[in-house]
């Protein structure tokens, strides 16, 4: 009889360690406080250290049939326009890298996710419930929903987000820390915007105190916008104006280029709207006892959420599952041996993401003398001090 795994989070991250562990030949019981699986409207960026273990779990197909796959990754200057450095991705991705560096809708990467699982026979997925708490005793976890279900299992993954009920318990540390960053996000069509504000590439402009990415999705036909900008939350987010958002975007866009203050005034006359999200995280990983205990391991942004400014926060929940289903695979080991492997293997990495995304993010909202050496680096050396080797190839 195959060993029971319980998962908090429906999200990317729960799907993901649902297929993986039902890989390693475990039955999988998931657990998601929606009504329905569903995911808002925004793009991922993938790097082919991602791609690889989607393609390992037999995703290629799908995945081909969705994402962007942009030709180039460039960082613009916000204020002057100008482009001030190329990395070239296609091809010269896949030579270095062995996969591909694609773009894709969230909701597409969810879906994907999503059928993969149902096609799983050892995957069971239950909707409007979450984990509210959990006891372990006897080699047994024990889940208390918020149906007030208790539910037994050998193993606990608590996959259910930045505000995870699961870490909550396990390590008692409180709520994630507000950055001092918003992001504005909006999702456009192609066809629907002038030629000149369309795009096949990535391209991160930079500017003082705020940043923006502008990137194709599905299949190109759509067009992902973030501006990320520093400032405080609004008091009630519950009850924000949304469509205030505007005025608001534009005036810290006070100073930018042309190019991107008319690309960003373009998304309400599409029909589209900015969206507002606070940016939070926590501090990096400092052990693997902050990612399993006993028989509990967090993952994704239970684990270790992130500043987006390496735009890797699927991708590391995606490297935990995988990274998960080996350490599930060793039969041999008690269990609570298989989660200290897999945070064992796992935190050292999630902390440099999160340390690298940090420093990415003083870089790009930098002023003054700082603003003009990262220029002048940019220039000189171009798409070499854009490339991250450790982090595409997968090492620490």
């Amino acid at each position: 009889m195959n060993k029971q795994v319980l998962i908090a989070g429906g999200g990317i991250g729960g799907l993901a360690a649902a297929i993986a562990a039902a890989r390693a030949d475990w039955d999988v019981r998931l657990f998601e406080r929606a009504t329905e699986f569903s995911e808002v409207g925004a793009g991922i960026q993938l790097g082919p250290n991602v791609v690889r273990r989607l393609q390992a779990w037999g995703l290629q197909r799908p995945l081909q049939q969705v994402v962007a796959s942009p030709s180039a990754l460039r960082a613009c200057s916000a204020v002057t326009g100008k482009e001030l450095a190329r990395l070239p991705l296609g091809r010269d991705m896949v030579q270095r890298y062995g996969a591909s560096y694609v773009t894709i809708h969230r909701a597409d990467m969810h879906e994907i996710l999503l059928q993969a699982a149902q096609n799983l026979p050892e995957v069971h997925l239950n909707l409007n419930q979450s984990v509210n708490s959990y006891t372990e005793q006897d080699s047994v976890v024990t889940i208390r929903t918020s149906a007030n279900k208790l539910i037994e299992g050998d193993a606990l993954i608590g996959a259910d987000g930045v505000r995870s009920a699961v870490r909550s318990q396990m390590l008692g540390d409180g709520p994630p820390r507000v950055t001092g960053h918003l992001a504005y996000r909006a999702m456009v069509h192609q066809a629907q915007l002038p030629k000149r504000l369309r795009t096949s590439e990535v391209t991160a402009w930079l500017g003082p105190h705020l940043h923006a990415i502008q990137y194709p999705v599905r299949r190109g036909e759509l067009q992902n916008l973030v501006v990320i900008v520093q400032g405080p939350p609004p008091a009630d987010l519950d009850h924000w104006d949304h469509s205030a958002n505007l005025p608001d975007l534009m005036q810290h866009l006070k100073g930018t280029c042309s190019y991107l203050q008319d690309l960003v005034q373009h998304v309400p006359d599409l029909g589209g709207e900015w969206r507002l999200w606070p940016v939070a995280d926590r501090v990096p990983v400092a052990s693997e006892a902050q990612m399993a205990q006993g028989m509990v391991a967090l993952l994704g942004d239970a684990a270790h959420p992130m500043r987006p400014y390496l735009a890797q926060g699927a991708g590391m929940a995606i490297e935990d599952a995988a990274e998960l289903q080996s350490a599930l695979s060793m039969h041999d080991l008690d269990v609570s041996l298989r989660l200290r492997r897999y945070a064992l293997n796992r935190w050292q990495r999630n902390a440099r993401v999160q340390e690298r995304s940090l420093r990415n993010g003083r870089i790009f909202h930098a002023t003054g003398v700082v603003r003009w050496g990262r220029d002048l680096s940019l220039r000189a050396l171009g798409g070499r001090i854009m490339d991250v080797p450790w982090l595409y190839e997968g090492a620490l």
